[in-house]
């Protein structure tokens, strides 16, 4: 499970609505069992467009847009990542912006 790498949703109760989550956690941090993660969502199954868009940056995969919902943040099993869907990596930087908006403000 590497960092920055969006994996299909494994869970039957989330994923109609979060089909992607981003993994965030370090690869440096594997014996918990969990990742910490991002849903993501495609733009077009957005019911709304995001309050303040550095929080809820739109990220390409694959070519289609999604919107990484930062703000639901959350630790979810390994066994719930499903196959790696595309590496997303070359956003570190869009990526970590808006985890750093979200915890620090800033």
């Amino acid at each position: 499970m590497h960092q920055f790498t969006a994996y299909r949703n494994r869970d039957e109760g989330t994923r109609a609505v979060y089909p992607l989550l981003l993994n965030v956690q370090s690869d440096l941090i594997e014996e918990t069992g969990t990742r910490v993660v991002v849903p993501m969502v495609p733009v077009n199954a957005r019911r709304r467009a995001p309050v303040i868009s550095s929080l809820a940056p739109v990220i390409e995969v694959n070519g289609k847009p999604h919107v990484l919902v930062v703000p639901l943040l959350a630790a979810t099993e390994v066994a719930d990542l499903g196959a790696a869907e595309a590496d997303l990596s070359g956003e570190r930087a869009t990526i970590l912006a808006a985890l750093d908006l979200l915890i620090s403000g800033i």
